[in-house]
């Protein structure tokens, strides 16, 4: 009898997993894929390049709890992730800070006259109710049309005018010269990679793992006393409501005979390209080799789910499947896919945590699953 079987060996199961076996459960860890780490998974390549199969994983949080939970299965290399944006022909830093406007436009603004700047560009909204309405109230048309639409079309299949103020309110506009992508107190990789990372935390006897294997077949034939489900909710449940959308991604890794691509970690691809973002993978990983590897990131339609998409009758389809969850008292959804939100690692691992904790406290109370 195992006391918990969990669905999905990303982070969000990982975690889970690894802090019940640490409690004396007894874990079933089950995935569909061929590997754990789920989309953080990284493997060698053929030049023996350390790659991200499913596209870059930067770790960055302000959480010192979830910073020093992971440190018991990895050592860290400090990283501080760059990005420019390929606009106009020219390269320039990505947010938007005073760099990227004075080389965009052949300027010699100073910190102080930014804002200003600006604001002489920005229309004023009322009431912000898309992406599209975020950015230009902060810094105009034109800044928007260059560095925002095209890239969130080609991300998004939409418009931003179509999409939550959510997905470009991530992005900040800054006034002075910062060109760090993220400004968290915690910004490392795993000095090893992520896949080492979850071996490592998943090396508990209590945790028994299988994979290339749907959860479904498990169900009747091995016993446990609770679920814990990270995977799509409305695949759960038949997709009895209908399919809640996602956007994927179609990634295109290629091997180089060069040190180097590029002069960042990642460019992103705002106009004409069909493609949103290059990532160089040496930059992140630190690795000294004679060749390097990239990938491609192309947004699709259709294919694995990585992004939900944030409108409002979308928010309204899942609390539909929101409300049969609840009504499951042996079955945890928790996760990206399982919740239906975009987070990014860190905020997995805190919510994971905090699920653990709440477990914890209320499991001697629960009956077990008939």
């Amino acid at each position: 009898m195992f006391d918990y079987l969990i669905v999905g060996a990303g982070f969000a199961g990982s975690v889970l997993a690894e802090r019940l076996a640490n409690d004396g459960k007894k874990i079933l860890l089950v995935d569909k894929r061929p590997h754990i780490a789920g989309n953080a998974y990284d493997s060698y390549n053929d030049a023996g390049l350390l790659v991200h199969d499913y596209g870059p994983h930067i770790f960055h949080t302000n959480s010192k709890e979830v910073f020093d939970y992971l440190s018991q299965f990895t050592q860290w290399r400090t990283y501080e992730h760059r990005v420019l944006a390929s606009v106009d022909g020219q390269l320039v830093p990505m947010p938007i800070n005073l760099d990227t406007v004075n080389r965009l436009y052949n300027m010699n603004l100073k910190p102080a006259e930014l804002e200003g700047y600006f604001a002489s560009l920005a229309e004023p909204k009322e009431i912000i109710r898309t992406s599209e309405d975020v950015v230009v109230s902060k810094v105009g048309r034109e800044l928007y049309e260059k560095f925002f639409r095209g890239y969130t079309r080609k991300q998004w299949g939409l418009d931003p005018s179509e999409l939550d103020a959510s997905v470009t309110a991530r992005v900040p506009i800054r006034s002075n010269r910062d060109d760090r992508y993220f400004t968290d107190t915690y910004q490392a990789m795993p000095l090893h990679g992520y896949t080492r990372l979850f071996q490592r935390m998943l090396a508990h006897p209590n945790i028994s793992i299988l994979l290339k294997t749907d959860y479904r077949s498990l169900v009747d034939s091995i016993p446990f006393r609770k679920m814990i489900y990270t995977g799509p909710i409305d695949a759960f449940f038949d997709y009895q409501f209908g399919k809640l959308p996602y956007r994927s991604l179609e990634f295109r890794h290629e091997i180089l005979d060069r040190e180097r691509f590029q002069s960042v970690g990642t460019i992103n691809y705002p106009q004409d390209q069909p493609f949103t973002r290059v990532t160089e993978f040496k930059f992140l990983t630190g690795q000294r080799h004679q060749n390097t590897s990239i990938v491609y990131e192309i947004p699709r339609a259709s294919g694995d789910p990585y992004y939900p998409v944030p409108r409002k009758e979308n928010n309204e389809l899942y609390h539909k499947y929101q409300q049969l969850a609840a009504a499951l008292p042996h079955v945890l959804f928790t996760g990206r896919l399982a919740t239906y939100k975009y987070y990014n690692m860190d905020q997995v691992v805190s919510q994971s945590l905090a699920a653990y904790r709440k477990l914890s406290k209320t499991a001697q109370e629960e009956p077990a699953m008939a």
